[in-house]
């Protein structure tokens, strides 16, 4: 009996050593693009970004629950070059940037618009380029020929978006010129925004390109009008070293070819090729 007990303490330190041995070969055979400063993230050796996944096919979360989508994978494979465990923060996009700003993790990446303003707040690194469609319900008899068609009538949108502000400014033009001012109905996701238009609360709503594809295609909506407005995608960072890092893995999939891959596979509009991977903007001053 006392054999046994030695022996089974015996194979479990053995079975311990072996892991240990195991993940320190791991840990050195992983060798990151670019180097990032343990102090540079919330928690050393882990990557933190939040995503708002109700946007398909970029972010969404599956029948079981788990993170799907372009943004994912991409995440995922900077993660994985920068030698970081990937870990996503899901929470709706109002939040995001006042968070961000308390540290509470260390980027946004969920198809967030470049703009001026945030380049000034955060270290801002495009990825992708996105514009806006107009869709109305698939048995709608309203026909779009342009924006201005878009004059007296209820728009919804994702609220603090650039959506929004886009048709904001639209709606603006509109009255500058006569016209009725467009009823701008604001909610929390795209996904509740194309709830309240299928349940006729509204005439049109504004999407972003990629997502008014994806319904469109499932027979939920048509489109009427596309790629209005555009700009770039943009992940958001609170360190510089994490976005010069961030930057230098998109280089390398551009350059291995999984970056193009990716971006048609999910049918998305990658950034142009003589445009490199950077920090756009001045960033935190």
């Amino acid at each position: 009996m006392q054999y046994r007990s030695r022996l089974k303490l015996v194979l479990t330190l053995a079975l311990m050593a072996g892991t240990g041995l195991s993940s320190a070969a791991m840990a050195q055979a992983c060798t990151p693009l670019a180097q990032i400063q343990p102090s540079q993230l919330v928690s050393p050796g882990k990557l933190q970004l939040a995503i708002n996944p109700t946007l398909p096919p970029q972010q969404f979360v599956d029948q079981k629950g788990e993170l799907q989508g372009l943004n994912v994978e991409l995440g995922n494979e900077i993660a994985k070059r920068l030698c970081l465990e990937m870990a996503f923060v899901r929470m709706d996009f109002p939040p995001m940037i006042p968070a961000l700003q308390a540290s509470r993790f260390d980027g946004i990446h969920t198809g967030m618009f470049w703009t001026e303003p945030r380049s000034k707040l955060f270290y801002l690194v495009p990825y992708a380029l996105q514009a806006i469609s107009i869709a109305v319900p698939a048995n709608s008899a309203l026909k779009l020929a342009s924006p201005d068609d878009l004059a007296g009538k209820s728009v919804v949108i994702e609220v603090n978006t650039y959506q929004e502000r886009w048709l904001r400014s639209l709606s603006d033009e509109l009255v500058a010129k006569g016209k009725p001012a467009i009823v701008i109905r604001g909610f929390t996701t795209a996904t509740e925004a194309m709830t309240a238009l299928r349940a006729g609360q509204g005439d049109a709503a504004a999407l972003l390109d990629y997502m008014a594809v994806d319904v469109t295609r499932r027979g939920m909506v048509r489109t009427e009008l596309f790629r209005l407005g555009g700009a770039p995608s943009a992940m958001a960072f609170r360190e510089k070293g994490v976005a010069e890092a961030v930057a230098k893995a998109l280089t390398s999939m551009r350059e291995d070819g999984s970056y193009g891959k990716l971006f048609d596979r999910f049918g998305l509009t990658p950034l142009p090729a003589d445009e490199p991977f950077a920090i756009r903007g001045t960033g935190p001053t």
